[in-house]
């Protein structure tokens, strides 16, 4: 059973480990390593979603009791690491919620996606991918409201309303969803060929993300903020699934194979998006940086754990 775990996970960071390597001995310079993750995210990882939700069954992926047990999940996740942030280590409002998103934000996609199909067969993407669908307008909606409700130079409702349908409408991987879903509902078909440059572009994804995640994480360091980042840590990669796994088997019986998918994608790291949401409002970058190297070089160990926990 270890070495079939073994197995499952380790080509999946032996790239992230292959990609720290190459950067951290030089053979890749910063301006390459973004080039590769600009490519990944701008153009390959749209194109895997956009393939995947248009090839979907609408009535049958996306369940409520599935998305229910998630986000439920989620949300339960970021309002506890919310409360830790402000009563125990004591930050301002608006700096709680940049420290509790990394507990909201998975790496559901460009972890999430290889460890479920390596752990379950292709078959069980169909989880991640309703999940995913979903998940970046879910938890922005959540920490962007967070935040300009906390902070105090807040700006007005219509303009958080504004700056969140931004967000979404310009995020391509938000784009390669919508036409996704556009395409699906159409009936239509790509010819041929198109198909098949798209399948081809999508077939990148994963193995180029995963090896530019490696060069990213060696731009991250420990700070003084790690007590922090380990609660982040222990969140995302602990707590967040152990609710989904007690929501799904014993509130919505969910059938077992959805439910280790979405139990899988909860346990995944925070990914780059916990230090962009940090970014875009200046509040928490050290905690998310932390979290986001502490956890993934963690869920090494507690990604195993789940897969052997779920049989």
């Amino acid at each position: 059973m270890i070495a079939q775990i073994f197995d499952i996970i380790a080509p999946v960071f032996l790239l992230i480990a292959a990609g720290a390597t190459a950067a951290k001995l030089g053979w890749l310079s910063e301006s390459a390593i973004d080039g590769m993750m600009s490519f990944a995210m701008k153009f390959a990882a749209p194109s895997l979603l956009f393939l995947s939700v248009s090839q979907l069954n609408i009535s049958t992926a996306f369940k409520w009791p599935l998305l229910a047990s998630f986000y439920i999940s989620a949300t339960i996740s970021f309002f506890l690491a919310l409360l830790l942030a402000r009563m125990f280590f004591k930050r301002r409002p608006g700096e709680a919620v940049a420290v509790a998103f990394g507990a909201l934000f998975s790496n559901s996609l460009i972890l999430g996606f290889p460890i479920s199909e390596r752990a379950y067969g292709v078959d069980s993407l169909v989880t991640n991918v309703a999940l995913v669908s979903i998940h970046a307008p879910f938890c922005y909606l959540l920490g962007i409201t967070a935040m300009e409700l906390s902070r105090a130079d807040k700006q007005a409702f219509h303009k958080t309303a504004r700056t969140i349908v931004t967000m979404m409408f310009r995020n391509p991987l938000m784009i390669g969803i919508g036409l996704g879903f556009a395409l699906n509902f159409s009936g239509l078909a790509l010819p041929a060929p198109a198909l098949s440059a798209v399948e081809m572009l999508a077939s990148t994804t994963l193995p180029v993300a995963l090896f530019g995640v490696g060069g990213v994480l060696t731009r991250y360091a420990f700070g003084a903020s790690m007590p922090q980042a380990f609660m982040v840590s222990t969140l995302s990669l602990l707590v967040h699934p152990l609710l989904v796994y007690l929501l799904a088997t014993k509130v919505f019986f969910l059938e077992p194979q959805v439910m280790r998918s979405a139990v899988l994608t909860a346990a995944m790291a925070p990914g780059a998006n916990a230090f962009l949401f940090a970014s875009m409002y200046n509040r928490g970058k050290g905690v998310a940086a932390s979290a986001i190297l502490l956890a993934t070089s963690a869920s090494v160990f507690t990604v195993a754990g789940w897969i052997w926990f779920m049989g």
